[in-house]
């Protein structure tokens, strides 16, 4: 399974890069703007994922597994609501909020996973 969160997070990377030179190329100025914030949180996460894959590899247990979990889940939610409103100027209700927690949450679990005994 840490394999999974590898592929993810190479091909999360990948697909930013790509978006941001779209987002460059294919949006107005306020589009673009908010594009940025998913653009930001995505590439981040993207490394997370990849972080997560090399600890999930080296640890045994379940604790960086669920944080990659939260972590392709919430920057789904979180980057999926913002380029809706970026696209669309229509708001997809609470799933940004959401996605923001599960990244915070899937931090913390990342962060336990890392300070267990091996």
């Amino acid at each position: 399974m840490d394999r999974l969160w590898l592929v993810l997070g190479a091909l999360s990377g990948g697909v930013a890069v790509g978006l941001s030179a779209w987002a460059a190329h294919g949006l107005d100025p306020a589009q673009a703007a908010l594009a940025s914030s998913a653009l930001t949180m995505q590439g981040w996460h993207a490394l997370a994922l990849l972080a997560t894959g090399l600890l999930a590899g080296h640890r045994r247990g379940w604790l960086a597994h669920l944080a990659g979990g939260g972590f392709v889940l919430g920057t789904l939610c979180f980057c999926g609501a913002v380029w809706w409103r970026a696209l669309t100027g229509g708001s997809l209700g609470s799933v940004a909020p959401l996605g923001g927690t599960l990244l915070m949450l899937a931090w913390l679990l990342l962060a336990l996973a890392a300070g267990r005994r091996a």
